[in-house]
């Protein structure tokens, strides 16, 4: 099994396939699933093939020249390696990336301590984990330039120094369109990166006031920092095409912590608090949703209650029964998990696909068959290309 492909592709006739697949999608007259095989800078630099340099996520975390060169070689190395209904080869209108702090991001900015751990992805220690009541010390507004987000501010603006001048393979650098902290993992993620998980679910049963309170604490927070960032993207990008704009048809937003709760608890202690932001920046036509796990119980609330027309979903899923609840009308992005693209061959690979493809999922034409959620590293790109291929074989309408 190898990181690299043996058969060059011909990526003129890729692209142009691509392009027919995803207008006849969103034109809702797909002729077959869309297919994408999605993964993180995790791996590239957990994969010895590939990070050559010996890069660690300290060195990503801490120079911005490092993120720069790591994110190209990253891209390089999907858009030659990695078949799926995307563009490939080297991308026509240059190269485009983002400032990537990974889940750490939201808590590493609310004061939370980062650690390193080597051959894994960096997470942080709950700062109230030992002591609760230290939440009523903090500050009451978390400055825009506190911890990782300040970090990112400072990578945000030495990139869109740098980039300009820069050239990769023939095409010229573009430097972030975002700053790291316009968006969220969402409230619940954060209030549990804060005090921990264990702690916040007791809290939420034994002491309803200093949840809430740490709920309030998070929302008013995470609204202040998403408006506060756009304006200074605003005044640092005079041509943003959203400028001036905070509320977004499409809104994307994540919480992945709510899959520790009931429906009804969510409904009860969450999502006041996702409401606020939402009524903050979603103008309701219509919204992303991302969320790790199973976490399909909430979907058909979130749905009704939130406008929710796609769920990017992680494992594990009953794709059939999730089309049933959710309607034709729906986007729901499912596929095999990212252990059996790593770790299973060919045929069992062959095998799910074409299970989840006859499960009922394709009903509609809205079902983009995905690597749920996110590539593990060292994946055998022979994998990428049997779910590619069996996609494209039993993804047929």
């Amino acid at each position: 099994m190898s990181s690299f492909l043996t058969q060059p592709i011909d990526f003129d006739a890729h692209n142009e396939e691509v392009k027919r697949v995803w207008d006849a999608f969103n034109s809702s007259n797909p002729y077959r699933v869309p297919v994408e095989a999605l993964g993180s800078i995790t791996n590239y630099l957990l994969n010895p093939d590939l990070n050559v340099h010996k890069w660690s996520f300290k060195d990503l975390f801490e120079d911005p020249d490092i993120q720069i060169q790591a994110s190209l070689q990253y891209q390089r190395w999907q858009r030659f390696n990695m078949p799926q209904d995307r563009e490939m080869g080297i991308p026509e209108e240059g190269w485009s990336f983002w400032i990537d702090f990974q889940n750490s991001m939201d808590s590493g900015w609310a004061g939370c301590p980062l650690h390193y751990f080597d051959g894994q992805v960096p997470d942080t220690e709950p700062l109230l984990r030992d002591c609760k009541e230290r939440l009523y010390d903090l500050p009451w507004e978390i400055p825009v330039t506190n911890g990782l987000v300040g970090r990112g501010l400072e990578f945000f603006e030495y990139m869109h120094e740098v980039c300009p001048s820069m050239e990769f393979e023939g095409k010229p650098v573009h430097p972030p369109a975002k700053i790291p902290g316009e968006y969220t993992d969402g409230p619940l993620d954060l209030a549990y990166k804060l005090r921990g998980a264990d702690n916040l679910c007791v809290d939420m049963l034994t002491d309803e006031r200093y949840f809430h309170d740490l709920m309030d604490y998070v929302a008013r927070n995470l609204i202040n920092r998403m408006k506060r960032l756009r304006e200074i993207r605003w005044a640092r990008v005079p041509d943003s095409p959203d400028k001036g704009i905070y509320r977004e048809a499409n809104f994307v937003f994540a919480d992945d912590a709510i899959v520790l709760l009931s429906t009804q608890q969510y409904k009860e202690f969450v999502y006041p608090y996702r409401r606020r932001i939402l009524d903050e920046f979603s103008d309701g036509r219509g919204m992303y949703m991302h969320l790790c796990g199973d976490a399909t119980r909430h979907f058909k609330s979130l749905k009704e209650t939130f406008n929710v027309t796609t769920f990017d979903t992680g494992f594990p899923v009953d794709h059939g029964w999730l089309r049933k609840e959710l309607g034709s009308e729906v986007r729901i992005n499912g596929g095999p998990t990212v252990m059996l693209l790593k770790d299973g061959t060919p045929e069992q690979i062959e095998a799910e696909v074409r299970r989840i493809c006859q499960s009922g999922i394709m009903e509609g034409g809205k079902f983009v068959m995905i690597a749920a959620n996110n590539l593990a590293p060292c994946t055998p790109v022979e994998n990428i290309v049997a779910f590619y291929e069996a996609a494209n074989a039993y993804g047929r309408y």
